[in-house]
């Protein structure tokens, strides 16, 4: 089964692994793609102005003299000489007008967002003579950077059979797209988003579909190990009422009538044993379902502790240990289900003596101190301590740390588990501090019945001193 489990979250690594990779070689084949559309439609949108600026130029230039009369040669001279003069594109068009002009044809193109600059030049594409006429501000600047800029030129002439053709100086239009790679990725910013937005959900599956595993498994090992528990417990007080039922055949036996009731009284003790291992597995069910129900009154703790600790004197005489009570909070008095926070109380006890160390005098040592809102109780013991995973799991149900096939510790890992579930039920809160081979130290927090305490005590003293 380990084998499988291993080989089936491999194989779904491996999966998520290479959709991963195809989303990734997916994306940057559509940024790649996309960044080759934005340069053609740059280009296209140069030519579009490249075009219209060229069509001034096949023109002749107007004269600026408007009130010239015919027949003075003068003026016709002046005429002539101005007729003779090269058409500049950077006289007729302000830097405004051209930026509009390119703003324009780019929203035409659909990139209406895009940053540009431009420089319109004497001269060929990036010639070493070049005259700049018209130019933007950052110009030159961003024409450092090669990587995430993309530059276009055009050639403007006067077209041939034109009016201007050969009266024109040749004059170069550069259109410099500032962070076109950044652009492409922004327009596919929704594209990114639904590869991230499935990505993720395929990831969240797979940790779903581990962790269900996961907690399958885990299930399987805590059912096992209770099956076990549970076969054990029950096969010693079977086995003894199998061998009180056989003697209790014996001739001998059945005219013996002290050794009747002797053996009666073991099937009893034994039969009463086993009932009580059924209704520990119905209260830890009822308290799974939230079934059980609180009796709460007032409550002092520190006389419940007492009462406890009596119970496991011969316990402690056995082992040769001793219980320290250092009981010393000043408000002992809590609203608590007496039954249930008696048990709570007995459990911690009793796991300080279950996991006692061999050969090794017991030391238990409970203390209790206050605040205004909370009493504190800690339970601490010189037992045999547990790992950093058992302490993580402690309170589970049906957990127990694994000893291998020893049943040296009798139970069905329900006690610590009953113990946090009556805590919370008290509004409380419980955790634990444990070093192997050292000891461990359980601390509860409960609400105090301060104000009713209060009460109670003020009602104490009105009854001692009656008004007149």
């Amino acid at each position: 089964m380990k084998r499988i489990f291993t080989i089936i979250i491999i194989l779904i690594s491996v999966s998520l692994c290479g959709i991963i990779l195809i989303q990734l070689s997916w994306l940057n084949n559509m940024v790649l793609l996309r960044r080759e559309q934005i340069k053609e439609k740059i280009v296209k949108a140069v030519n579009i102005v490249g075009d219209e600026l060229a069509a001034y130029k096949a023109s002749y230039p107007l004269s600026n003299n408007s009130n010239s009369k015919t027949g003075n040669l003068f003026q016709e001279n002046d005429f002539t000489l101005d007729f003779l003069k090269p058409t500049m594109l950077g006289k007729k068009f302000t830097s405004q007008e051209l930026e509009k002009m390119i703003r324009d044809a780019f929203i035409a193109v659909g990139l209406p967002d895009i940053k540009f600059e431009f420089l319109l030049h004497t001269g060929g594409f990036r010639s070493v003579n070049l005259i700049p006429e018209r130019q933007t501000r950052n110009y030159f600047t961003e024409l450092e950077d090669t990587v995430n800029n993309y530059s276009r030129g055009y050639f403007i002439y006067a077209p041939s059979g034109s009016a201007g053709e050969n009266l024109s100086i040749d004059e170069t239009l550069e259109v410099l797209v500032i962070d076109y790679k950044k652009v492409a990725i922004q327009s596919l910013s929704m594209r990114f988003g639904t590869a991230i937005f499935f990505t993720l959900v395929i990831i969240a599956a797979f940790y779903l579909t581990v962790r269900t595993m996961l907690r399958q498994k885990k299930l399987g090992e805590i059912k096992n190990d209770f099956i076990n528990n549970m076969t054990h417990e029950f096969k010693t007080p079977l086995a003894t009422i199998s061998l009180a039922v056989d003697a209790m055949k014996n001739e001998k036996v059945l005219q013996d009538r002290e050794k009747i009731r002797y053996f009666s009284s073991i099937i009893k003790e034994e039969n009463q044993r086993m009932n009580r291992q059924v209704e520990t597995i119905l209260k830890a069910s009822q308290l799974e379902k939230q079934e059980a129900e609180l009796n709460l009154k007032p409550i002092h703790v520190h006389e419940v502790i007492k009462d406890v600790v009596d119970n496991f004197a011969l316990q402690l005489e056995e082992k040769q240990g001793q219980a320290e009570l250092l009981l010393e909070a000043s408000q002992d008095l809590v609203n608590a289900d007496e039954v249930h926070f008696s048990n709570l109380v007995n459990n911690l006890v009793d796991n300080a003596v279950k996991y006692a160390k061999e050969n090794t005098p017991l030391r238990i040592k409970i203390t209790t101190h206050s605040n205004e809102k909370n009493i504190i109780i800690k339970v601490e013991d010189n037992g045999i301590g547990m790992s950093k995973e058992t302490v993580k799991r402690v309170f589970e149900r049906f957990y127990r740390a694994h000893t291998g096939n020893i049943h040296n510790v009798k139970g069905f890992g329900l006690g610590l588990s009953y113990v946090k579930t009556m805590v919370q039920a008290h509004e409380g809160q419980i955790s634990v501090d444990s070093t192997l081979g050292k000891g461990s130290t359980f601390t509860v927090q409960l609400p105090l019945r301060k104000e009713r305490h209060v009460q109670h005590f003020q009602g104490e003293i009105h009854s001692k001193h009656p008004s007149p």
